[in-house]
């Protein structure tokens, strides 16, 4: 019976042991000071990190003024790094920002108006063959080149000649390409790099700012003065107000 009782005492002392040491090792939630380095089965990471970046941080049950991390408090929503570093770049794709899809719409309505990516200037004395969207690239190249001394802004967002040759390189889309709605949107997206999008969705400019810019490159759109920034020039002026593009926008980017 002794040596029975010493067997199990033995057994339990080794086991205990065992058991102190992989606690030890592999607590269920690390803590970062006391077990800095060490493996964890349930390790507080920043939102999107992976096993290989993960990194443990401190979170209470409940947000105070002291404490950023918090299970009753959401994180904070946080663009994808690679989609605002490819604003401006040479191989532009369609954007998939918050919000974008929703800004491209109020500057259609205040530049194409109903007639969206089949939009040619009201003022164009001798109008494209057939529909923009029914075009090439090339074929709107023809066109303005056809029809010299005359406003040729074309499409959703009114393109101008030489806004759109450039917007058409930078983004590199082939001449070839049909100025379908798909490639006017990407074109677009050219447009709004060259405003500051980027900037602005990271909050490193300010809404008022953003919208400026977007009115020195849409005339249909109104700056800060109530006014179109080409405002009487070849006729040009604000076609919604400004009270209006800032209600939008507030909509559109909830601060």
């Amino acid at each position: 019976m002794r040596v029975e009782y010493l067997w199990l005492g033995t057994v339990s002392l080794f086991v205990f042991g065992f058991l102190a040491r992989f606690a030890v090792a592999q607590s269920l939630m690390t803590d970062p000071v006391a077990f800095a380095g060490k493996g964890a089965l349930i390790s507080i990471s920043a939102p999107g990190a992976t096993a290989q970046t993960a990194t443990p941080r401190r979170a209470s049950l409940f947000a105070d003024k002291n404490q950023d991390q918090s299970l009753f408090r959401p994180f904070p929503v946080r663009l994808p790094p690679d989609a605002l570093g490819r604003l401006g770049a040479p191989d532009v794709v369609p954007l998939r920002l918050p919000g974008v899809a929703g800004l491209r719409d109020l500057i259609a309505i205040a530049e194409a108006g109903p007639a969206g990516y089949d939009a040619v200037v009201w003022n164009a004395r001798v109008k494209p063959p057939k529909p923009p969207t029914a075009m090439t690239i090339a074929e709107i190249y023809r066109w303005i080149d056809d029809t010299p001394g005359q406003n040729h802004a074309i499409g959703r967002y009114q393109f101008i000649p030489k806004t759109l040759r450039r917007v058409v390189a930078v983004a590199g889309v082939s001449t070839d390409a049909v100025f379908a709605p798909h490639v006017q949107d990407r074109l677009s997206d050219v447009l709004l790099a060259d405003a500051g999008l980027s900037q602005f969705m990271r909050g490193e400019m300010a809404r008022v700012t953003f919208m400026n810019n977007l009115a020195k490159i849409w005339a249909g759109l109104p700056n800060s003065t109530g006014k179109s920034h080409y405002h009487g020039y070849a006729g040009n002026k604000a076609s919604i107000s400004w009270a209006k593009f800032e209600r939008v926008m507030a909509q559109i980017f909830p601060a």
